[in-house]
């Protein structure tokens, strides 16, 4: 009696010559340096690779790292530049990054995928980057990163994001993350997330006077739900700390 193992290997051999075909034609279209490192691959125990992977990703985050500080140093950010940004993308919805080009129509609807970089213009891109950078800066900067504001008290941020998007913001640090599950129930039924798999993403930081930071920190995040998270309602909120262990 024929099984299911028989009659697959007896098509694997009967197409064959076509697969070997159709690879010879697909490797010739790659250059010599794309095949030496995919032989590389294959030729390398599996535990080497995957330690080589993690290499080359760790010195992609540094150079990430050093490039966003670098931009974060030549934002010479204060208090002037900081409400002129806020008066600039406050309030700032996705209809009107569409009329500004700064979004393609036809990106996924809130409350479900994020927005990558094949809904955004390059404009948009830069927007995002900006946004981030700000977001960064009012958290963590300081006089050695060129940030200057007098931070009289300290605040801590919660923010609730769905894990599968929770990548968007890693680039944060010193960072406090806690599981937990969502009861959001969306009238409209696009993105009930009952029992949703969550992340509750903690940071301490500095204001000023007139809350200042915080304003600043609610419009970069605005950007960023509009330009990548994309969540109908990206859940954040602010409180003052009494004490702190991080009070200089």
């Amino acid at each position: 009696m024929t099984t299911i193992e028989a009659l697959l290997a007896q098509i694997q051999h009967d197409l064959t010559p076509q697969i070997e075909a159709r690879l010879r034609a697909e490797l010739a279209t790659h250059d010599r340096a794309w095949l030496v490192e995919q032989i590389i691959r294959l030729s390398l125990p599996r535990e080497a690779l995957a330690a080589r992977e993690q290499a080359a990703r760790q010195e992609a985050q540094t150079a990430e790292r050093a490039a966003l500080l670098n931009r974060v140093r030549h934002m010479d950010l204060d208090l002037p530049s900081l409400t002129a940004f806020i008066e600039k993308y406050r309030g700032l919805d996705q209809n009107t990054l569409i009329l500004e080009s700064l979004l393609h129509p036809g990106f996924p609807e809130k409350g479900t995928a994020l927005i990558t970089e094949l809904h955004r213009t390059p404009q948009g891109d830069a927007l995002l980057t900006l946004a981030k950078d700000m977001l960064f800066a009012l958290l963590y900067g300081d006089e050695a990163s060129g940030i200057r504001f007098d931070r009289s008290e300290r605040e801590i941020l919660t923010l609730t994001l769905p894990r599968a998007k929770a990548a968007s913001l890693a680039y944060l640090k010193a960072t406090t993350e806690l599981q937990a599950h969502g009861t959001w129930q969306d009238p409209e039924q696009v993105s009930n997330d009952s029992r949703a798999d969550n992340v509750l993403i903690q940071v301490e930081f500095g204001e000023i006077k007139g809350e200042w930071i915080g304003n600043g920190i609610v419009t970069a995040l605005g950007l960023i739900n509009n330009l990548e998270i994309n969540e109908q309602i990206l859940y954040a909120h602010m409180i003052n700390v009494e004490q702190s262990t991080l009070i200089t």
